[in-house]
């Protein structure tokens, strides 16, 4: 058994529906904590942030998704109730229908200028800095 305790690796996908002018995807979620999140999920051993980011987007949305940019990491230890966690955000594009699977209970479609106040983890900051980003053209900040 190891005596250190290492956070997990996660990842978390701002999908931007290429069908619907400035709109993004979100997920009701399942299980704990539930409410509406961006879909992501848990980095498989032996598995690329990127493989990872794109398998969550299929298990939870039933989409390809076309990976665009890496965003940012987030990494405050209090982001998710469970455990500490650090999510590296990517941005990426898809066309289609989405299915809620996996640990999405629904799927549904969200303009940037009206999007859920109350998402669970730190969901509203990553949300906040993509609208910057899209908005003004700039990285957020550390």
């Amino acid at each position: 058994m190891s005596k250190y305790k290492n956070p997990y690796p996660t990842v978390d996908i701002i999908i931007e529906l290429l069908d619907f002018d400035n709109k993004i995807l979100l997920i009701e979620r399942k299980n704990e904590p539930q409410g509406i999140a961006i879909p992501g999920g848990f980095v498989d051993y032996g598995e690329s942030i990127e493989d990872a980011a794109i398998r969550e987007a299929k298990e939870e949305t039933g989409l390809d998704i076309t990976l665009v940019k890496q965003f940012k990491t987030y990494s405050d230890p209090k982001r998710d109730p469970r455990f500490h966690t650090i999510s590296t955000v990517f941005i990426a594009s898809a066309k289609g229908s989405p299915i809620a699977g996996d640990d999405a209970k629904t799927c549904k479609i969200y303009s940037l200028d009206i999007l859920p106040k109350n998402l669970v983890f730190d969901h509203n900051k990553i949300l906040n800095d993509y609208k910057v980003y899209k908005e003004r053209g700039q990285e957020p900040k550390l």
